[in-house]
């Protein structure tokens, strides 16, 4: 758990993985140092992958408004295509849970347009700080969508909110 915490790993999500690696040991049995960093690093690939998107998107700017509104309609259509290709939304009220998300989600992109651009940004922040939410939810009941999409998700939504909330 140190080694999660000292690579910056999120201790709310455990392992982005279902099951936990097993520990590289030493010749005379115990964990090698380069062991546990190895493990984190496996396990983390998406909160990794998720930080270098956000750094590469938002480090000269915020995006036009439209562009990241119109991703926070796209993220739920992507839950229910992984939803259907793992076929998970034949479980009672799942496929009307995502599609209820689908239309909150567009509610508030919607909105985010319609209203002074300087609103604007504060309630797309608050639909991609939804967004987060529902990943993690999705990341906690392993349903619909890989674990590790629901993790890089969530870092994504969550710094791109913060980053629209500090940078418009």
């Amino acid at each position: 758990m140190t080694d999660t915490i000292a690579l910056g790993g999120h201790l709310m999500f455990g392992s982005a993985q279902d099951d936990k690696a097993p520990a590289t040991a030493g010749r005379d049995g115990s964990e090698t140092a380069t062991s546990g960093v190895v493990v984190v690093l496996k396990h983390r690939w998406p909160t990794y992958l998720a930080l270098a998107l956000v750094v590469a998107t938002f480090t000269d700017g915020l995006p036009a408004l439209e562009f990241l509104a119109w991703l926070l309609v796209v993220m739920p259509v992507c839950y229910l295509i992984f939803g259907a290709l793992r076929g998970e939304l034949h479980g009672p009220g799942v496929l009307m849970l995502q599609a209820a998300g689908l239309l909150g989600f567009g509610v508030l992109a919607l909105v985010a347009l319609a209203v002074d651009h300087g609103l604007g940004w504060y309630v797309l922040a608050a639909g991609w700080l939804g967004h987060a939410a529902w990943d993690f939810a999705h990341h906690r009941t392993k349903n619909v969508v890989p674990r590790a999409w629901a993790e890089w998700c969530f870092v994504v939504d969550l710094l791109g909110a913060a980053a629209m909330i500090f940078m418009s």
